[in-house]
């Protein structure tokens, strides 16, 4: 191949690298090294997805890591000064972490705003039942889902349990070797003529995804439901509940496999729940990295948004704004005020261009794997319905700072206007009164689950919301 120099460029050639917008993949822009350092990063991000599958046990790591770097929980009572690390734990399903900034809330504040719920299987508060000497857990899918993925699929139980007295238990059982898994059946195909040819919709329904659990009776002739009582017992001598306690739970069933590497180059990572925990993770290590920013910064990890971000940990909720108001009032602002000059990046994913699917994508307005981390300006659907749209000036500040630093970015929407779409965390926090722009990883088979990404992708958006927080 020969390589032209600039002087050597036609006038076309010239002028077209000085007005159009080229596409850069980055395995052909970077440096090695810089490719390096992605594959580097990546490698604790798949031990986080294997051991945070659920918000709850998102909050519990962030927070153990946080406390090694410093941060300490926040007291409303103490004042803080510039460098102070602090966090801000929301019922143990949302969490806010802070850097106190040189300037604290004078001029507003930086935040990356992330969810850590993900698409899964909820069991219903009273799932356990018997049915032909069969036991299993009704369910209530949570989120978006394609209800045929999640058949013939090693499944994992996790969540929390709290007693009548208060007391509480831990349940994770399916993701270590000798563990046992559990997983919703399927029809097998010389019967199920008429299941295929129902619609994808109609072809499961939300009543089918029951979860095989057990199959042995208790050894007693003279009672019912002795698979049932036995399975109970099992639970019971295990995590000492009883029926009742399912009332008072919130158990998960979630994919059983771990992260992996994908592709002979494995230059990709395929896994459960990168939609969002890709953007919650690497707005979180960004955050960890941060020592003098000038503005306090904040990482604001919700729940709740694959359901509206409705709920007392969703980012619909008013606990960011409590939390940032308290910071103003102790700096003895107004908190109408530093919200109005804060500015946001949605942490948040975006659909990447799928070649087999690529009659629902736009292609000059999409996001692509390896291409870095993608601007997404609205979400929303048809008429620019159930979004937060970008202002202008927003959208050339973040362009420069991603430029200066030497951050790859691109921009997308999702899929064809009339294609469908979708939402995120942005409309709420613009509706503060904050400068706010969707700005994530693009994901290959979002919402299945067992969902892609590049890693190069991951790195770059670690990058964007460190020197988004560390601006000057």
């Amino acid at each position: 191949m020969i390589i032209m120099s600039k002087k050597d460029k036609s006038e076309a050639e010239k002028l077209r690298d000085e007005l159009f917008l080229s596409r850069k993949n980055g395995c052909l822009v970077l440096e090695e090294e810089e490719i390096k350092k992605a594959d580097e990063f990546c490698e604790p991000y798949k031990k986080f997805l294997n051991k945070a599958k659920t918000e709850r046990e998102v909050v519990e790591y962030a927070i153990k890591a946080a406390k090694k770097e410093g941060f300490t929980e926040f007291d409303v009572e103490k004042k803080y000064k510039a460098g102070d690390r602090i966090y801000y734990n929301n019922r143990n399903k949302a969490v806010i972490f802070a850097v106190v900034g040189k300037d604290k809330t004078k001029n507003g504040v930086r935040i990356a705003a992330a969810h850590i719920d993900s698409p899964r299987l909820d069991l219903k508060p009273f799932p356990l039942y018997e049915k032909n000497d069969l036991a299993l857990f009704k369910t209530h899918y949570y989120g978006g889902i394609k209800k045929y993925q999640w058949p013939a699929m090693p499944l994992a139980l996790h969540g929390k349990v709290v007693r009548k007295d208060g007391s509480t238990v831990n349940v994770t059982l399916g993701e270590d070797a000798g563990d046992p898994c559990f997983c919703v059946t399927d029809l097998l195909p010389h019967l199920a003529g008429e299941q295929m040819s129902k619609t994808m919709v109609k072809g499961f329904t939300g009543e089918d995804l029951n979860v095989l659990i057990g199959s042995r009776p208790f050894r007693d002739d003279k009672e019912s439901d002795l698979v049932k009582l036995n399975i109970m017992r099992l639970i019971h001598e295990k995590y000492n509940i009883v029926e009742a306690d399912f009332l008072s739970a919130e158990l998960n069933l979630v994919p059983a496999f771990p992260a992996r590497d994908i592709g002979f180059d494995r230059s990709m990572i395929g896994a459960y729940g990168h939609d969002d925990r890709v953007c919650a993770y690497t707005a979180f290590e960004a955050i960890l990295h941060c020592k003098s920013p000038e503005r306090t910064v904040l990482t604001v990890l919700g729940d709740k948004e694959e359901v509206g971000s409705d709920g007392n940990t969703g980012l619909n909720s008013e606990f960011m704004r409590y939390f940032i108001a308290d910071l103003a009032i102790q700096d003895k602002e107004e908190p109408r005020h530093v919200l109005s000059k804060s500015t946001c990046l949605s942490a948040d994913v975006n659909a990447a261009f799928d070649p087999t699917y690529a009659s629902v994508y736009e292609p000059g307005n999409s996001c692509y794997i390896n291409n870095g981390v993608v601007i997404t300006k609205y979400t929303g659907h048809g008429g620019k319905y159930d979004t937060s749209d970008a202002c202008a000036e927003y959208m050339a500040e973040i362009r420069e700072l991603l430029d200066s630093n030497k951050v790859l970015w691109q921009s997308g929407e999702l899929g064809k206007v009339d294609g469908g779409g979708g939402g995120t965390v942005a409309k709420f926090i613009a509706n503060l009164n904050i400068d706010v722009v969707d700005l994530g990883v693009p994901v290959l088979s979002m919402h299945a689950p067992f969902e892609i990404v590049s890693k190069i992708d991951v790195y770059m958006a670690y990058r964007a919301f460190y020197e988004f927080f560390m601006q000057k």
